[in-house]
């Protein structure tokens, strides 16, 4: 009798739970990204509360603001910008006013011959192919970013609803993050000792993420943006936001954007603009992973760079953008499940 009711009590939880989470999910990206905020900023959070004494509530909405200040103002600047200039460029395109093949001309002229006698024998040198593939690429990605910020305008309540949502929960999780830690490692039925380390890899994961990756990330796009205004190229937020997404993904980077451009430079007579490019983009831009990472991240887990990889695409095709973040803690939770699983079963066997 005593196996049947536990056995009822466990499918009542697991109904009621999905229940939950059916009704929660049209808030999903709120609650993620509130969590995820809150984690990171927790340790700030404590310190504050230390600082001022026993007021969580005061420390939670000083956390809030300057979380405020610091991400939400700046994002929202970078994405305004980021809509004006894909626009542009989008507009440019459709006129002819920006013409990829004329580039590619200017490129194949200033090449060697025994580079374009390459060129020539792989087939990439057919200028009508090169502009209609670089135009069509161009075009989708200018007109997908500004039908985003359309369909943002057109949805600019539930935009701005799902904003202050995220706010909402945020304060609170920073203010209970503590008590409802606790409650939730309590009731995950796992022996006492292996519990607080699940939840302490899940916590370093996201601190890793977030500070070793996306940090990194909009630290290099940030350069090269800069860089690329610098030198009056044109778009530097478009080129810029570019360059920190692919620098999130490892193996790939920002080179694939500066190293073309600087090409580009010095092929057309800009010399000394190619070359500072070069050496900013391979000493700055290039470095700033190498310097940033050890101390954001110090002894936090590193996960192995095709493990990132392969997470973060899969968490994009699977979740959207919000695949940045919850692809690769999929991954970490992963690896530290199997690792602590690993390590019970060596204590079991005496090993």
């Amino acid at each position: 009798m005593r196996v049947l009711e536990n056995r009822t009590l466990l499918l009542l939880v697991i109904a009621v739970s999905l229940a939950f989470a059916w009704i929660l999910w049209p808030f999903f990206s709120a609650i993620l990204w509130a969590t995820v905020l809150a984690i990171v900023f927790a340790p700030l959070n404590r310190r504050i509360l230390r600082s001022i004494g026993p007021h969580p509530n005061s420390a939670a909405l000083a956390t809030l603001l300057i979380i405020v200040t610091l991400v939400i103002l700046p994002l929202s600047l970078v994405a305004t910008s980021l809509v004006q200039e894909a626009t542009s460029l989008y507009d440019r395109i459709q006129s002819g006013e920006f013409n990829p093949g004329i580039i590619f001309q200017q490129l194949r002229d200033a090449l060697p011959s025994s580079v374009t006698n390459l060129l020539d024998r792989l087939g990439l040198t057919n200028l009508d192919a090169v502009q209609q593939r670089v135009s069509d690429v161009l075009k989708q990605g200018s007109q997908f970013i500004a039908t985003q910020a359309l369909n943002i305008g057109q949805g600019a309540a539930d935009f701005v609803f799902g904003l202050i949502v995220m706010l909402y929960l945020l304060f609170f999780f920073l203010r209970d993050g503590s008590a409802l830690t606790k409650r939730i490692v309590d009731a995950i039925p796992l022996p006492p000792e292996q519990e607080p380390a699940l939840f302490r890899k899940f916590t370093t994961a996201i601190r890793a993420i977030i500070k070793g990756n996306i940090l990194v990330a909009m630290a290099q796009g940030a350069l090269g943006g800069l860089i690329f205004w610098f030198l009056g190229l044109p778009a530097p937020v478009l080129w810029g936001v570019v360059m920190g997404l692919l620098a999130l993904l490892p193996a790939i980077g920002a080179a694939l954007i500066w190293v073309p451009a600087a090409i580009y430079l010095l092929a057309t007579g800009f010399v000394w603009q190619g070359v500072v490019l070069f050496i900013f983009g391979a000493l700055v831009i290039g470095l700033v992973d190498n310097i940033l990472r050890p101390l954001l991240v110090g002894k936090d887990t590193k996960m192995p760079d095709w493990v990132v990889l392969i997470s973060t695409l899969g968490g994009l095709a699977t979740f959207g953008l919000n695949g940045f973040i919850i692809g690769p803690v999929i991954a970490a939770m992963f690896i530290a499940a199997w690792d602590i699983f690993s390590e019970s079963t060596r204590a079991q066997d005496g090993r």
